[in-house]
């Protein structure tokens, strides 16, 4: 019987599958293209609902072994009472095959952005015991890859297809938020009211920014609206905050989205009034933006206290159009670096659950929220 899945979860059994089959994965260049350089997978543990599994990567074959992680030291233990069992890599190479179609051509319900699964794939998944689609973690990693020897340390991933919806590098809700105090002209109720009522559509955000500035009034960058997600911005530098507002309100207003195109904005504008020597020469905005997007990509999240320490996450899995699996890891860090910059944009969240677009009064004063969200590009 066939079963629903989401684009989502079937490209991080694509890439699953295809590292499996391949043994080996293409390192990444900054503009999203596999470079000559590879590295050899051994195995990759995945966790499930009741145990982890560890697929050993052998000439011919894959040996899965179950066991279990400790939470606190990582350490798996195998589990005596359950039986090794071998697959041979071609299996893996055709179930790949299988879903990068399905990937490409399956039908989506138009309600629950779910994919039919067919029967042939459900019957691979239980033989090769996956029951849970995205695996079960709680350090947020996809998986984890042992490269060239089983015994050398895991790396955490997180798994992007370009072709499937792909989790934000920051989609932070309301904490990531930030105010703008209404100035110039001071508003009355009628007036606000006025502005927060503007009907629903995708421009909402930017008509009534454009109706408070032609009513004489004026948003000047405030704060952070959460105290964590500040002092996490001022890790990246003190300015930071401030930098990032206007290139959120540069998105609204200007309609630029890329993350490159939006710091050579930034750097015509220059709101922090920097010399010109440290924008050209030294690439401030830019070394301060790339810093924010690794950080964003190694675990940094809104809501908990950044300290500079990279989470379990140390790379990102990217599978482009055409099926190809690249890796970006953390010890080539410019590379993630420049790969993140050429490849991410701001994107607009939900006005409603993210709570930002609207004029409100805080200690007698007005202020204008803009959401900060990050995601990387479809193309």
């Amino acid at each position: 019987m066939s079963f629903p899945a989401t684009k989502r979860e079937l490209g991080e059994l694509y890439t699953f599958f295809r590292l499996l089959a391949d043994g080996k994965v293409s390192l990444g260049t900054p503009s999203a293209e596999a470079s000559e350089q590879t590295w050899p997978v051994a195995m990759i543990q995945r966790i499930e609902h009741d145990g982890a599994r560890r697929y050993y990567i052998e000439p011919s074959n894959v040996r899965i072994v179950y066991g279990d992680v400790d939470k606190h030291t990582a350490v798996f233990t195998k589990k005596d009472d359950k039986e090794e069992v071998t697959f041979a890599r071609e299996e893996f190479a055709d179930a790949a095959a299988f879903v990068w179609t399905l990937l490409k051509e399956g039908r989506t319900v138009e309600e629950t952005g779910e994919v039919e699964v067919p029967d042939e794939l459900e019957t691979f998944l239980d033989e090769v015991r996956i029951y849970d689609l995205e695996a079960k973690t709680e350090d947020r990693t996809d998986f984890s890859v042992a490269f060239w020897h089983p015994d050398t340390p895991l790396t955490g991933f997180n798994v992007r297809c370009r072709i499937a919806p792909m989790n934000p590098l920051l989609d932070g809700g309301r904490t990531a938020n930030l105010k703008f105090e209404q100035t110039g002209v001071k508003f009355a109720v009628p007036t606000v009211n006025k502005v927060n009522a503007l009907p629903e559509s995708p421009t909402e955000v930017t008509e009534r920014m454009l109706l408070i500035e032609r009513l004489g009034g004026v948003l000047k960058y405030a704060d952070v609206a959460d105290k964590v997600f500040r002092s996490n911005l001022l890790m990246i530098d003190l300015h930071f905050p401030r930098m990032l507002a206007e290139m959120v309100r540069a998105l609204h207003l200007e309609g630029i989205s890329r993350v490159s195109e939006l710091t050579e904005y930034i750097k015509q504008l220059n709101p922090l009034k920097i010399k010109d020597e440290l924008i050209q020469k030294h690439h401030y905005y830019e070394h301060k933006m790339k810093q924010f997007l690794v950080a964003l990509a190694l675990g940094m999240r809104p809501a908990k206290i950044y300290n500079g320490t990279d989470s379990a996450v140390e790379g990102i899995l990217f599978v482009d159009n055409k099926g190809n699996v690249l890796c970006y890891h953390k010890n080539e860090r410019q590379v993630l670096a420049d790969f993140l910059y050429q490849t991410t944009r701001f994107e607009k969240g939900n006005v409603d659950k993210d709570k930002y677009g609207f004029l409100e009064r805080e200690n007698g004063v007005y202020y204008f929220k803009l959401n900060v969200k990050i995601g990387l590009t479809k193309r």
